[in-house]
C-alpha cells in the first residue's frame, strides 16, 4: 500500500503561523502550496499534482505530539531545512549529522515546529 497523503490540525488561532513556518522549513525540499481553501486547509507539495502534506483547522486541536519525517535527496538539503525552519522559528531537537542507532548512512535533523510536532528531514544515501 502506498500512502496517499498526510495531514493534521491546528488551531484557528494558530493556522496562519504554521502554515508561514512550514512553507519556510520546507522550501529546501521544494515544497511549496499547492491547494489552499483560505483559512480552513492548505496542501503542500513539491508539484501541482503532488499536494500530499495537508494542514488544517480545528477548534479541538491541540497540535503537539505527532512525528513526521520527509525524506530528503542529500546531506546539504537537511542543512538547509534546519537552517530555514530555526530562522522561521522553531526550535532544536537534533542538529543535522549521522544517526547510526538507525543505520550508518541515517542523515537527519530534528525541529520542533511551532506547536511542537517534531519534524524531521532525513537522507539515507550515504555521501
Amino acid at each position: 500500500m502506498t500512502l496517499d497523503h498526510v495531514s493534521f490540525n491546528v488551531h484557528p488561532s494558530k493556522y496562519e503561523d504554521v502554515v508561514a513556518w512550514y512553507l519556510a522549513a520546507l522550501a529546501p525540499l521544494g515544497y511549496t502550496k499547492q491547494m489552499d481553501i483560505p483559512g480552513i486547509a492548505c496542501g503542500l507539495g513539491d508539484s501541482p499534482h503532488t499536494a500530499k502534506f495537508w494542514i488544517g483547522t480545528n477548534e479541538n486541536a491541540s497540535g503537539s505530539g505527532m512525528h513526521i519525517a520527509f525524506k530528503a535527496k542529500d546531506h546539504t538539503t537537511v542543512d538547509k531545512f534546519y537552517d530555514e525552519a530555526l530562522k522561521a522559528g522553531g526550535t532544536d531537537n537534533g542538529k543535522p549529522g549521522v544517526r547510526e542507532m538507525y543505520h550508518p548512512n541515517y542523515y537527519a535533523a530534528f525541529v520542533f515546529d511551532p506547536v511542537g510536532n517534531n519534524i524531521e528531514v532525513v537522507d539515507h544515501v550515504a555521501h
